[in-house]
């Protein structure tokens, strides 16, 4: 094996064949216009194509020990050489052998008796689509590298206006001042502690923020009356998440906050509100979040009756695990609290 030193701007092209008046005939074919490796073998042809990284490999089919078919089908097989092209050279013409050139990751044929205008041309074209390839490639990673900064510069927007939403809700609720923010706080550790992804923490994250924006609509008197609420009353204060994913349901976002909105008053046993959905209809978001509102609310004062503390709101959800609440994200709460020392801020 050895390489041939022109100028490092040309493109590399290994040639690789048993037959030295083959690789005679090639390398004066291509001298001109290419840096030049040679291999004589197939182990070795794969030792020089990890060292060197050609730009393109002339393979011969029919070697001792080890074939071009296997020597292209291990090269597929490694992470910075599967995507080198490789041209067969081959005496063989029958469709089967081209056939499995083919399947095994070549790109095209060269079939002996060479004839110098075919060899450059084919050489030409499939380094000319490798250039294509790596610049349409570096397109994509530029062009990746803006949409995650814009996308980065839209949540931070989307952020400030659904916190801007969300204080707009508690300036007319005093008494929960505060709660939206508790409630996301713990809904998002739960979801961390459940091994969520990134985007559903995020939806988690801005849903929390805004699950009771449906408040709006509802009397100031009722959401502040002590005491009590008369049925009618509670009817009304029941409509709030249908309120809220009306309001949000237009606004695009990779993140189904408003459904998660929508649902947090359901209950696993379809007893929850608007929709009296079930287990099986109601997103793992929404089921998360519901745990963290109830934990937060129970254990929080409110206008008709004093706080409830930690202890009872955690008693609570336990006692329901599984028949109201979600047991994973049961669970993931009682943990934060009892053996993580969670506080709400």
């Amino acid at each position: 094996m050895k390489g041939m030193k022109l100028k490092e701007t040309k493109p590399l092209v290994l040639i690789v064949d048993d037959n030295s008046t083959n690789i005679d005939l090639l390398v004066n074919t291509l001298k001109t216009d290419y840096r030049l490796g040679i291999a004589k073998n197939g182990p070795k042809a794969i030792e020089y194509t990890r060292k060197y990284l050609p730009d393109l490999i002339l393979l011969d089919i029919m070697m001792p020990d080890m074939n071009g078919y296997e020597v292209c089908q291990q090269l597929k097989t490694i992470p910075e050489t599967k995507d080198i092209p490789v041209i067969f050279i081959t005496a063989l013409s029958e469709a089967g052998h081209k056939t499995r050139g083919f399947e095994v990751g070549g790109l095209d044929y060269i079939t002996k008796p060479f004839h110098a205008t075919e060899v450059k041309a084919r050489v030409r074209t499939h380094l000319s689509l490798k250039k294509m390839r790596e610049e349409l490639n570096a397109q994509n990673i530029i062009l990746e590298q803006k949409v995650e900064e814009k996308t980065a510069e839209l949540q931070e927007m989307l952020k400030a206006i659904i916190n801007t939403m969300a204080r707009t809700v508690e300036i007319r609720d005093p008494y929960t001042a505060g709660h939206q923010q508790r409630v996301t706080q713990l809904a998002i550790e739960i979801a961390m502690q459940m091994d969520l992804s990134n985007n559903q923490i995020n939806a988690i994250r801005f849903a929390g923020h805004l699950h009771d924006i449906g408040k709006i609509r509802i009397p100031v008197s009722i959401l502040n009356r002590p005491g009590k609420l008369l049925d009618v009353e509670f009817k009304l204060i029941k409509i709030h998440p249908q309120i809220g994913y009306d309001l949000l349901k237009n606004i695009p976002s990779p993140w189904p906050f408003a459904e998660i909105i929508y649902q947090h008053h359901e209950r696993l046993d379809g007893s929850g509100y608007p929709r009296g959905l079930t287990s099986e209809n109601i997103i793992l978001e929404a089921k998360i979040l519901s745990v963290a509102d109830v934990t937060e609310a129970l254990s929080s004062y409110r206008p008709y009756r004093p706080a409830l503390g930690i202890d009872f709101a955690l008693e609570d959800i336990s006692k329901n695990s599984g028949k109201l609440y979600d047991p994973d994200a049961v669970n993931a709460c009682v943990r934060l609290f009892r053996q993580r020392g969670f506080k709400f801020d």
